[in-house]
Formats: C-alpha cells, structure tokens, sequence
C-alpha cells in the first residue's frame, strides 16, 4: 500500500500520524515454512495462492531441507492444500507429510507469531510503491530474520496459560460484565 499523505512522524508527545486512505499496487502471496528447533524460516513470493504455487512452495522446502530428514508440514484447510496436483506430488516425496488443522481452528501460534513479527516489523509502517517495493522489503526482512534466527521461547507452562483463562473466564461470567 502506498499512502495518499506522507506518514507524519513521530514528535515529543505526539504520536506518528498517518492517512487512512491509500493506493493498492496489488497483492503477494507468502508461503512460510518455519523450522521450530532453529527459527529459519523458508519462504516463497507467489502471485497467487493456487495448488500449482503450493506445489513449488514444497520443492522449495524440499530443495532446503536435509534428504535424510522426515518434512511435517502444518496447513490450513485451504483447498489448494489438497489438490490433485499436491497428492501427486506427496506421493513422490514420501518423507513430506501433510498435517491439516483442524476447521476453524487457528494455525501453529508458533508461525502466527513469526507472521506478527512480519506485521510488526516490515510491514506495519511500510510504504509500498509496488508491487516489486513490497516483495524486496518481504524479502530483506526473510533475510535479516534467517540470519539471526532462533527459535520462539515460550515462558509460560500449559498450566498457568489455562489458570489465566480460567481466572478471565470466572470474572467475566459474573454479573454486570
């Protein structure tokens, strides 16, 4: 997206500033791979989201990875997902393994926080004149991201996520809420 306004910065006291109208120069596809034990993470620029991109997404994935090593692949429902083509493909690569979440249910939190960090990092206060801005900025950040990457640390057990919700849940189901 391109402003209409240039962004307004930031001065003491007064937040930055920005139009809420901008230009759409079109639109990218990412597909992410995110490796849990080390953080890297292998993406691909598409421009579209069709079972013929997710299929080279995945000899993308095939060409980065180590032969010797069984690929689990977390994916949406998307029906590209499942195409013909894709089944085709798996059954030539028998160390990929498709995993679907569940319907309506959310991605790993481990890539939707990868995802966030994109957001909030590259994306978030971009200013994209096209279509090839975007995909170089996308691009350098993936870079600077797999040079120092390391893998998300969670600081918070099971047990104390769950006691939160319970506490949230029990304050929010009494009366005047």
């Amino acid at each position: 997206m391109e402003r209409t306004t240039p962004v307004l910065p930031m001065l003491p006291g007064v937040p930055e500033r920005r139009s809420f109208d901008y230009v759409r120069h079109g639109t990218v596809d990412l597909f992410a791979a995110l490796n849990t034990a080390t953080g890297k993470v292998i993406t691909k620029l598409s421009a579209q989201h069709r079972a013929v991109d997710f299929r080279d997404f995945l000899d993308e994935i095939d060409r980065q990875t180590d032969k010797g090593l069984a690929v689990h692949v977390i994916c949406d429902n998307l029906s590209a997902h499942k195409a013909p083509v894709v089944r085709k493909w798996l059954l030539a690569h028998p160390r990929f393994q498709l995993h679907f979440t569940p319907t309506y249910s959310s991605w790993i939190n481990q890539v939707e926080r990868w995802f966030a960090e994109l957001e909030r990092r590259c994306l978030e206060r971009g200013v994209f004149c096209s279509l090839d801005d975007l995909k170089a900025a996308l691009e350098d950040w993936i870079k600077v991201w797999n040079d120092e990457a390391r893998p998300f640390k969670w600081t918070k057990t099971a047990d104390q996520i769950l006691d939160r919700i319970c506490r949230y849940c029990d304050r929010i189901s009494k009366p005047g809420h």
